[in-house]
């Protein structure tokens, strides 16, 4: 057995498992919420310039109240694409909702007509026409070999100039290399960023925009809570006694899931 602790199983070869006959569990449902919070959470913060505001503050840089300083972007009344409208996509789709943004997505499949109708969302089969009509994009798919930089070059330069890109799933899901291209030569507003590709090494560059205000960028912090630790800790148990006793753990991970 393998009982990861964690929702994401990309750091588990599935298949090479499932070949030698080794269970794979992981944690889900437990991180929803927590990481719901974070997605939204960057979205202000990158809109709102809140890591320039705290960066002014600590630095003495503040001199009092002027119409013109630190303006940024409202998001109420614009439009949120969410790049897989699994639990966390949808729990960020009722956030969104509650601070008056319009919901769009792209899935494998269409939710139900219950959740679309609750959320007023709209399905996009093509992720390409989504990304080129929408003000916000928050990625919540998992890595898969067919969602490695599924934000590729071309897809980052299909978005709207002023629009933020938002990742608290995983950092190989967008190119970083374009995005930062992209961040550098104003295509893009800015980036609120949880994960990176290659963490937890960051990139100078990445850096460098951060200086900059146009990247909010945090260290895989998303499900950084002792609530979610702690029944993180309590699904692993699960797992394993539920084995240790013979029978199939809840949370097992099939290759056709991956």
């Amino acid at each position: 057995l393998i009982a990861n602790f964690g929702n994401g199983v990309d750091n588990i070869d599935i298949a090479a498992a499932a070949e030698k006959g080794i269970i794979v569990t992981n944690t889900p449902n437990v991180l929803t919420e927590d990481t719901a919070d974070m997605t939204m959470g960057l979205m202000i913060a990158v809109a709102r310039r809140f890591d320039e505001g705290i960066d002014a503050m600590r630095e003495g840089r503040f001199r009092g109240w002027s119409p013109t300083w630190m303006l940024g972007r409202r998001i109420w009344g614009k439009r949120l694409g969410i790049v897989g409208m699994g639990r966390i996509g949808t729990a960020v789709a009722r956030r969104a909702r509650a601070f008056g943004l319009s919901i769009h997505y792209h899935n494998r499949s269409r939710v139900s007509e219950q959740v679309e109708q609750e959320l007023d969302a709209t399905y996009w089969e093509s992720l390409d026409q989504m990304l080129s009509r929408v003000d916000v994009v928050s990625v919540n798919c998992p890595h898969t070999p067919a969602t490695f930089h599924l934000l590729s070059a071309r897809r980052i330069a299909l978005m709207r100039p002023g629009s933020i890109i938002v990742n608290t799933a995983r950092g190989e899901i967008i190119d970083q290399d374009a995005l930062v291209k992209a961040l550098q030569e104003d295509q893009l507003a800015g980036a609120g960023l949880d994960v990176l590709e290659h963490e937890p090494a960051v990139s100078e560059d990445l850096m460098a925009l951060s200086r900059q205000g146009k990247a909010v960028i945090l260290p895989h912090m998303g499900s950084a809570t002792i609530e979610g630790r702690q029944e993180m800790g309590e699904r692993v148990i699960i797992n394993i006694r539920t084995w240790m006793d013979g029978h199939r753990p809840p949370d097992r991970i099939l290759a056709s899931m991956v």
